[in-house]
């Protein structure tokens, strides 16, 4: 008689199918942002290769399959529910009562697809964060590695420096001027970006090996995409990956070794001070360019803006809507400040929720890391980073980086319940790697590695997360 080979043992290949699919379309999406492998012309309707991926991997996770748990509406749920719906509606609101194209709100609601998609799969399976780090790696390989060939080649990108970080032409032939690397992206600074905000994930790739050589060269790597970092000659992205980095040695190396809040606030407050002066230097090497001033340009004419518009301009607008209103001929893509041109685009209720999201994101982050959790350490350094570019830029306007600050936000939020307290029905944290303890350990306190026959729940978080406890 033949017997049913669906049980919780061996689910059968339904479940692996399923369990696939999601990730799956985060490769597609992650592909997608690292080199814009997928076209943009929709495949039929407004159906685009990354957008069908996003449902299918949505579906994939929402619907019951044997063998895993019924995937509930609370497995979607995050602290930042109510600023995305707020941000949606406060952009719906712009584009329909200005009769502005729909194209943008569709971006909107494709990025924020991805951020559930995400967060649905983190919480269904908790050690996704493994795939995560793999993909993050090879996206930084990819446009790494573009870069370093445009420099090594002297490959002309059409953006030059001098040694002074001055903006110069590429034409003029001077001594000492440098090619900015672009990568895979078609400017500087958007490169820049993307690296700040995928090399530290880069780390969850290192945690998940046991083997030395594996981890080496996964470092390796992460070096080579730091260096990548310095071949865009981009200030901005110079202090974002100088405060990634500290962020990063900071809550994985030093925190466990300091012994008191007031040794931690106190080293906190040097590193603030040594990221303070590191901008200041590259601000007063840079005073032979006018970026600056044309940044105050943006910034006087998005506030007039947003006085007249209190509904905001629409999606996509600001930079057209900036560059008729600023003095000069220049003509501007954005205004230059990520929270700016969400004011002149939606008006203070998309500033509100942008806020929201920025401060309920970084704080989330921060507790995690606290916590000693590695996502939530290398989110921290991703986000503070790319915050830091968000001052005196606005990547996320290309819908590629935009796509990779949600699904940054996504594998952050996930490690956390719903509400900031703890409380009955909430969902749990997913199962987390957590940082291995410095310093000298008994040999006994190591723990034995888990025999190959193990089950999944006993080896969920890995030798890493049992390490940390």
């Amino acid at each position: 008689m033949a017997t049913d080979r669906s049980t919780p043992a061996d689910p059968g290949p339904a479940y692996a199918l399923m369990q696939m699919v999601p990730l799956a379309a985060l490769f597609v999406v992650l592909l997608d942002t690292a080199t814009d492998f997928f076209p943009d012309d929709p495949l039929v309707g407004v159906v685009t290769p990354t957008r069908l991926a996003l449902l299918v991997g949505l579906l994939a996770v929402a619907v019951p399959v044997r063998g895993r748990p019924r995937t509930r509406l609370r497995d979607f749920r995050t602290r930042l529910d109510l600023p995305v719906a707020l941000l949606l509606g406060a952009a719906t609101v712009t584009t329909f009562r200005g009769g502005h194209p729909t194209a943008p709100l569709r971006g909107l609601v494709t990025v924020i697809a991805c951020y559930y998609l995400v967060v649905g799969l983190r919480r269904t399976q908790p050690g996704s964060w493994r795939a995560v780090g793999l993909l993050a790696l090879a996206g930084v390989t990819a446009a790494g590695a573009a870069a370093f060939s445009q420099v090594t080649n002297e490959t002309p990108t059409g953006f030059c420096r001098t040694g002074l970080l001055t903006d110069v032409s590429c034409d003029s032939g001077g001594a000492g001027i440098l090619i900015r690397a672009t990568g895979t992206f078609a400017n500087p600074n958007l490169l820049a970006a993307f690296l700040v905000l995928l090399l530290p994930f880069v780390l969850l790739a290192a945690v998940s090996v046991d083997e030395r050589t594996a981890r080496t060269v996964i470092v390796l790597a992460a070096v080579a995409g730091y260096g990548a970092l310095l071949t865009t000659f981009s200030r901005a992205g110079y202090v974002a990956g100088a405060a990634g980095l500290l962020v990063l040695g900071g809550a994985y190396w030093l925190a466990p070794r300091l012994a008191d809040r007031a040794q931690r606030r106190l080293t906190a407050a040097v590193g603030l001070l040594a990221l303070g002066c590191a901008a200041a230097v590259i601000w007063a090497v840079s005073r032979a360019g006018n970026s600056l001033g044309v940044r105050g340009q943006a910034w006087n004419a998005a506030l007039d803006i947003a006085v007249h518009h209190p509904l905001g301009v629409g999606l996509g607008r600001s930079g057209a809507v900036i560059s008729a209103t600023a003095p000069g001929e220049r003509t501007f893509v954005h205004a230059h400040n990520m929270w700016l041109n969400w004011l002149v685009e939606t008006g203070p209720l998309g500033l509100l929720a942008v806020a929201g999201i920025t401060v309920v994101a970084w704080a989330s982050a921060a507790r995690a890391a606290r916590a000693k959790s590695a996502i939530g350490t290398v989110g921290l350094a991703s986000l503070t980073g790319f915050f830091l570019i968000g001052m005196m830029d606005h990547p996320a306007n290309l819908d590629r980086i935009d796509m990779l600050f949600w699904l940054a936000s996504g594998v952050v939020m996930a490690e956390t319940p719903a509400g900031w307290r703890s409380r009955g029905g909430r969902p749990a944290a997913p199962s987390q790697p957590r940082h291995p303890k410095h310093g000298p350990q008994q040999r006994a306190a190591i723990p034995a590695q888990p025999s190959p026959s193990a089950s999944p729940d006993q080896t969920a978080e890995g030798p890493v997360g049992a390490a940390g406890r």
